[in-house]
C-alpha cells in the first residue's frame, strides 16, 4: 500500500519499538510482534485508560469490504514512549495521531503511534480503511439467504478479531465505550449494543443509523449485525428477538417463548446477583450458520438459528438445550459483559459461571424439570473424559499471547468448570455461595477481574480459607480417581474407607466433598457427608452395620472425579440397575458402569448386553438416548468385527420396535435417531430407505430436512446402490440454502479415494464454504465404517493444524481432530500420531489438544487388547475378558 512521507526518524520509530518502554533514540529497529503478547498488554493497561471509539461502516450489498472510519481518543499517562495499536486483515487508507500523519503500515497486525506525535493526557487517533467481508474466514461475515436472495452481514470478535475489523487496542482490559454509526440500504435493520440514536436519509437507496454510546466495554464484546432481518413482536419489556425474514414464519411458531425465557431470567439473574440488567436493552439475533452456539455481546446477543429453530424434529431436551443456551448467554451480561476476565487465561469466569447460573436459573424458574440431572448429563461426561487425558489443561490456563487464546476453549472451561462451581456451592453453602458472586459483581461493575477476586469475594462472605481449595481446582489440572473400600464378615461391615488418587498420575490430593450412599441388603439408604482431603478416609459410623449391597461415592452429584464401583457394587448393580427408581442415581449409575468398559474393568458386550435388555423399558428420554449412544458406541469401537455383524440386526430391529410402538413421542424420536446411527445391515438401510420414502413413519413425527439428510447420508456412507438416486430426488426437494449445505455434509461420506482427497483439499484450500459446512461435514468425511479409507489422511491432518489454527475459529481445532482419530481403531494410527507428536517445535497448546483427542484412539485400542488377550482375569469378576497384568 502506499505510505505517508515522513522522516526518517519517524520511519524508524514507525517500525520500532514493538514493547512500549523502548527509548524513542533506540538506533535498531524491532519488528512488532505477532499477535498481543501479555507483556505488550501490560505495559498498554498501565498507559492507557479513557477510551472512546467512534466507529462509522458503510455496508454496501455483495461487497467484498466495508469501508470504515474511526475517531479514537484516549488518555495517556507517560507519553514518552511509542505506542502500538492493533490492525490487520484490512486496508489503512489513512492515519492520524493529534492532527498528524502516521505510516499506516501494519507489521505483524500493530502499527505503531509514534512517541513524539504522543500527549500525555488526551490523545486523538483517526483512522480511514476498509474491512474485509465475506462468508467465512473473516471478522464481518456475509451470509447470503439463497431462498429470497437477501444478504445478512455480522461481526465475530472473539478472542481478538476486533482488530482485524477496526484499529484498537484489542486486549480485555482496556475497555472502551463505543459509539457506531451505520450506513446501510434502507430496507435493511442494523442492530448493535445499545438503542438508536438517530436515523437519517443517506446516499440515495441508503440509511445512517447513529447508535447511542455504550457504558466500557471490552472490544470483544463490541458488535453489530445487518440485513433485513424481522423483529418478532412480544409483550412490551420484553428483549427483541431478530430473524431474517425467510424463517419469520416458522420462528413465530417455533421462536416466541425465547423473549419471554429471556425476560424472567433477566428478573431472577437481577435479583440473584442484586445487581440491575447491566446494559440499556437486550436483544437476540439469530444467525444462519453461526460457528459457536451464541455469543453474548453487550446487550445484543447472537444466536446460532440452527440452535433455536431446529432443522430436526425436536424432543423435550431440545427444547431444554435451547433455553440452556439463551440463559448462557444471559448470563454473560453480568459475568463477561460488565465483569470481564483481565486476560483470556481466566476464560472460565466467564464461561464457567455462565453455563452454572443458567443451570441454576432453570432449577428455579422450572421447579419440576430434573435441572440437576441434565446438568450431570450435559456436563459432567464431557469434562471427566478431557480431565482424564494427559491433553488436560487446568480451568487457569496460562495464555501469553492472544492469538494462542483460541486453545483455551473447550470442555475444561465450559464443563469443568461450572462443575466445580457447583461442588464449591457444595462446600460453602447455597447463600454464602449467592453472596460471595454478589460481592465480586459489586467490587468489579464495569471492569476486570481475575480469579483471585473472585475467590477473595468468596472468602469475604463465608469466612472459608479457600486458598488450597482454589490452588487445586483452579491451577492443577486433572481430577481425582475415588475407589471405594468394603470389607464384610458375618454380614456385617468390617471396614469402609474411601481412597482417592490422582488420575494423571501424580502425588497430587484434591480438597474433595462428597455424599457417600449405602443401600443395604433389605433396600435401607443411608448417606454420609465425607471430607476427602486425604488419600484415604474411613467410615468408622458404618462398621457393625449390614453388609451393603450397593456403596455409591458420588450421591447427588455433589462432587467431581471418577468414581469407580467396587466389585461387589458393580455385581449389584450388573442385575438391579433397572429397578434404580430415582433418574439421577440411574444416570449416575449407569455412567459408572459404562467407566467399567472405558476402564476394561467390564466387558463392553456385557454393558450392550444389559443396555439393549432393559431399553424397553426405561422411560427416561435422556437416559434412553446415552444408552443407545454407548451401545453404538460399543458396537463401533470396542467389539470384535465378528460380535458387532451378530449383534447389529437385533440392535436395528430394537430401535425400529421402539421408534413404531414407544408410548412417549421423545421416545420415539430417540430410536428414530438410534437407527440412523446403527443402520448397518441391508434390513436397517431397507428401513431408512422407506422413511425417507414415505413408507415408514415415526408416528407423531415430522421428519425435518436435516432428519432427511441424515438418513441418506448413511446410505451414502454405505455405499447403498440406491442411494445416489435418493439424494438427487432430495435436491430437487429441498432447493434451500440448508440444502446447499446438506448435500455438500452428505457427499462428504462417500467411501471414494478421490471424493476424500476432493474434500479435504477443499476443507484445506477453499475460504468460500462457510465453516459451518466444514464442521458439520467432518463426521461424514470420517465415517466410522470408513477408517481403512481415511487413515491416510490422519497425518496430513495432524500438519494442517498450523493453518486450522491460524485461520479457523474457536473449537475448529477440536472438531478437526476429533473427527481425524477419534473413530480410527489401529495401532498404526496410533504410531502416526506418536510420530506427529514428536515433531520439533509443535506448539505446546496444539500438543495438548492432540492428547486430548487421540485418548478415544487408545482406549479402543486398549479395549481391544483386553478383548483378545489369552489370560482373562479370575470368573468370579463381574468382567471376563480383561487380561492379567
Amino acid at each position: 500500500m502506499l505510505c505517508s512521507p515522513i522522516s526518517n526518524r519517524m520511519a524508524a520509530l514507525a517500525l520500532g519499538a514493538w514493547i512500549l518502554l523502548v527509548p524513542t533514540t533506540a538506533p535498531a529497529e524491532v519488528t512488532p510482534p505477532e499477535g498481543i503478547p501479555r507483556q505488550l498488554a501490560s505495559e498498554r493497561a498501565a498507559r492507557v485508560s479513557g477510551l472512546h471509539y467512534h466507529l462509522a461502516f458503510q455496508l454496501l450489498p455483495a461487497a467484498p469490504e466495508a469501508p470504515g472510519s474511526l475517531v479514537l481518543d484516549f488518555l495517556l499517562s507517560d507519553a514518552s514512549e511509542s505506542l502500538l495499536l492493533d490492525y490487520r486483515d484490512g486496508a489503512l487508507r489513512s492515519l492520524t495521531l493529534n492532527g498528524q500523519p502516521v505510516d499506516p503500515r501494519i507489521v505483524n497486525g500493530h502499527v505503531t503511534l509514534p512517541a513524539p506525535l504522543l500527549l500525555r493526557g488526551t490523545n486523538t487517533v483517526r483512522a480511514e480503511f476498509a474491512a474485509r467481508v465475506a462468508a467465512a474466514g473473516t471478522s464481518l461475515t456475509r451470509f447470503s439467504d439463497t431462498v429470497d436472495h437477501s444478504e445478512y452481514l455480522y461481526t465475530l470478535l472473539v478472542p481478538m478479531d476486533a482488530s482485524a475489523l477496526f484499529p484498537c487496542f484489542d486486549q480485555p482490559d482496556l475497555k472502551g465505550q463505543f459509539e457506531l454509526e451505520l450506513t446501510a440500504p434502507q430496507q435493511w435493520t442494523v442492530i448493535s449494543n445499545t438503542d438508536v440514536a438517530e436515523v437519517a436519509s443517506a446516499d440515495p437507496g441508503q440509511r445512517r443509523t447513529r447508535f447511542r454510546e455504550t457504558p466500557p466495554l471490552s472490544t470483544y464484546v463490541f458488535a453489530f449485525a445487518a440485513g433485513p432481518f424481522r423483529r418478532l413482536t412480544g409483550a412490551e419489556g420484553q428483549p427483541g428477538l431478530y430473524v431474517r425474514q425467510a424463517i419469520l414464519q416458522r420462528a413465530q411458531t417455533e421462536a416466541a417463548d425465547l423473549p419471554v425465557t429471556a425476560a424472567r431470567g433477566i428478573a431472577y439473574l437481577s435479583q440473584y446477583f442484586d445487581q440491575p440488567f447491566p446494559f440499556a436493552k437486550y436483544d437476540m439475533v439469530l444467525i444462519p450458520g453461526f460457528p459457536f452456539g451464541g455469543m453474548e455481546h453487550a446487550g445484543a446477543t447472537f444466536l446460532r438459528e440452527e440452535a433455536v429453530v431446529f432443522r430436526q424434529a425436536p424432543t423435550h431436551r431440545s427444547l431444554f438445550h435451547r433455553d440452556v443456551l439463551v440463559l448462557h448467554e444471559l448470563a454473560h451480561q453480568w459475568f463477561g459483559d460488565m465483569v470481564t476476565m483481565r486476560w483470556f487465561d481466566d476464560l472460565w469466569l466467564k464461561e464457567g459461571f455462565a453455563q452454572y447460573m443458567a443451570y441454576q436459573t432453570l432449577a428455579t424458574l422450572r421447579p419440576d424439570e430434573p435441572v440437576w440431572k441434565n446438568f450431570h448429563e450435559d456436563i459432567k461426561p464431557l469434562a471427566y473424559a478431557i480431565d482424564a487425558t494427559q491433553g488436560t489443561t487446568p480451568i487457569y490456563q496460562a495464555i501469553g499471547n492472544l492469538k494462542d487464546a483460541k486453545s483455551a476453549y473447550g470442555a475444561i472451561v465450559y464443563e469443568k468448570a461450572p462443575a466445580v462451581m457447583r461442588q464449591l456451592s457444595f462446600v460453602l453453602g447455597e447463600d454464602s455461595f449467592r453472596d460471595g458472586l454478589r460481592r465480586y459483581l459489586l467490587l468489579h461493575a464495569y471492569s476486570n477481574a481475575n480469579w483471585e477476586d473472585l475467590v477473595a469475594a468468596f472468602e469475604h462472605v463465608s469466612g472459608h480459607d479457600l486458598g488450597d481449595w482454589a490452588e487445586r481446582w483452579i491451577r492443577h489440572r486433572g481430577m481425582p480417581e475415588v475407589r471405594v473400600h468394603l470389607s464384610c464378615t458375618n454380614g456385617r461391615v468390617t471396614r469402609l474407607a474411601l481412597s482417592q488418587r490422582d488420575v494423571l498420575g501424580t502425588p497430587a490430593l484434591w480438597p474433595l466433598a462428597t455424599q457417600l450412599l449405602l443401600e443395604d441388603p433389605r433396600g435401607e439408604r443411608h448417606r454420609y457427608r465425607v471430607a476427602l482431603n486425604t488419600r484415604v478416609v474411613g467410615m468408622p459410623e458404618a462398621q457393625g452395620q449390614p453388609c451393603p449391597r450397593l456403596v455409591w461415592a458420588n450421591d447427588q452429584d455433589f462432587g467431581y472425579g471418577r468414581f469407580l464401583l467396587d466389585p461387589r457394587s458393580q455385581g449389584a448393580l450388573l442385575t438391579q440397575i433397572g429397578g434404580v427408581r430415582d433418574p439421577l442415581e440411574r444416570t449416575l449409575l449407569w455412567d459408572a458402569l459404562w467407566d467399567g468398559v472405558r476402564q476394561a474393568s467390564l466387558a463392553p458386550t456385557r454393558y450392550v448386553e444389559l443396555a439393549q435388555t432393559l431399553l424397553p423399558a426405561e422411560s427416561d428420554e435422556a437416559i434412553n438416548r446415552s444408552l443407545f449412544v454407548r451401545l453404538t458406541t460399543a458396537l463401533h469401537r470396542y467389539v470384535s468385527a465378528t460380535w458387532r455383524r451378530q449383534h447389529t440386526g437385533p440392535l436395528e430391529r430394537l430401535a425400529g420396535t421402539q421408534m413404531q410402538g414407544a408410548a412417549d413421542r421423545d421416545l420415539r424420536i430417540v430410536a428414530f435417531r438410534a437407527l440412523q446411527d446403527l443402520a448397518d445391515t441391508p434390513e436397517g438401510l431397507r428401513a431408512l430407505k422407506r422413511l425417507l420414502r414415505g413408507d415408514l413413519e415415526v408416528p407423531g413425527v415430522e421428519l425435518r430436512p436435516l432428519d432427511r439428510w441424515t438418513l441418506l447420508t448413511v446410505l451414502v456412507a454405505h455405499a447403498d446402490p440406491e442411494a445416489d438416486a435418493l439424494v438427487d430426488m432430495e435436491s430437487a426437494r429441498d432447493v434451500s440454502g440448508d440444502g446447499a449445505k446438506f448435500r455438500y455434509i452428505t457427499a462428504a461420506a462417500r467411501p471414494e479415494p478421490a471424493q476424500k482427497q476432493a474434500y479435504f483439499r477443499d476443507y484445506l484450500d477453499v475460504s468460500s464454504h462457510p465453516e459451518d459446512w466444514i464442521v458439520d461435514s467432518l463426521p461424514a468425511f470420517n465415517y466410522w465404517n470408513q477408517t481403512a479409507l481415511t487413515e491416510p489422511f490422519v497425518r496430513p491432518a495432524l500438519d494442517a493444524l498450523g493453518q486450522i489454527k491460524r485461520e479457523r475459529r474457536i473449537f475448529f481445532t477440536l472438531a478437526w481432530l476429533a473427527a481425524f482419530l477419534e473413530d480410527q481403531r489401529s495401532p498404526e494410527v496410533q504410531a502416526i500420531v506418536d510420530r506427529y507428536l514428536a515433531t520439533p517445535g509443535l506448539a505446546d497448546d496444539l500438543r495438548l489438544k492432540i492428547l486430548q483427542e487421540r485418548a478415544e484412539l487408545d482406549r479402543t485400542v486398549a479395549i481391544s487388547t483386553a478383548r483378545t488377550c489369552r489370560q482373562p482375569i479370575a470368573a468370579a469378576s463381574p468382567d471376563r475378558t480383561r487380561c492379567r497384568p
